[in-house]
């Protein structure tokens, strides 16, 4: 089985990196590793779904769903320190290197853990979810994970979804319409557009 950013476990050699990026107006060090999803800089998807992301009006959680490692739920967690940012992966590696970027950046008011999806998210709802989706899983991976979101969701919480036109948004839309009863275009950029549903 090949690997990806996406698996439990990784056999690729570790060669760690370290950098630092500006996130809603804190300067992050980042270390990062092969078999991570973007580990040169934040990738622009994850940016720009930081930038675009309001609170909810309902007081509660944030899940950063497949936090890789780390920068949506961090810059979140930084900026927002009034909430709570849970942060799961699937990926061993990147949960390792989520948990030293947390220490080394000192943002206290998380809990990252390990979880395919939301598998091992048990009994505990959010006021936003906020995803940048494995799109190389799949487009069935991808709406199921809009499904367990939903069912995670507080009533008046949002699913933040950040996807590519060429790699799905459209049809991502009609999921979470068909799902939620709702779903909105936040904004769009070079081809990346910012979904958003209500749990209603």
């Amino acid at each position: 089985m090949s690997e990806h950013y996406y698996s439990k476990k990784t056999t690729t050699s570790s060669e760690e990196t370290t950098w630092n990026f500006e996130l809603l107006g804190h300067v992050f060090t980042f270390t990062t590793d092969n078999a991570v999803f973007s580990k040169k800089e934040v990738d622009f998807g994850s940016r720009f779904l930081i930038d675009t992301f309001q609170e909810p009006g309902v007081q509660g959680d944030i899940l950063d769903l497949g936090c890789g490692y780390g920068p949506i739920g961090l810059s979140l967690a930084k900026a927002h320190e009034d909430r709570h940012v849970f942060m799961v992966d699937v990926n061993e590696r990147a949960l390792g290197l989520a948990e030293k970027n947390a220490a080394d950046n000192e943002v206290v008011n998380i809990t990252i853990q390990e979880s395919d999806r939301l598998q091992g998210i048990v009994d505990q709802k959010f006021a936003a979810i906020l995803t940048n989706p494995p799109i190389r899983a799949g487009k069935q991976v991808v709406h199921t994970m809009f499904e367990e979101a939903k069912e995670a969701l507080l009533d008046e919480g949002e699913l933040w979804v950040v996807i590519q036109k060429k790699q799905g948004a459209p049809s991502a839309k009609q999921k979470l319409e068909d799902l939620f009863g709702n779903a909105e275009v936040v904004d769009k950029h070079k081809g990346y557009y910012i979904l958003r549903a209500k749990k209603v």
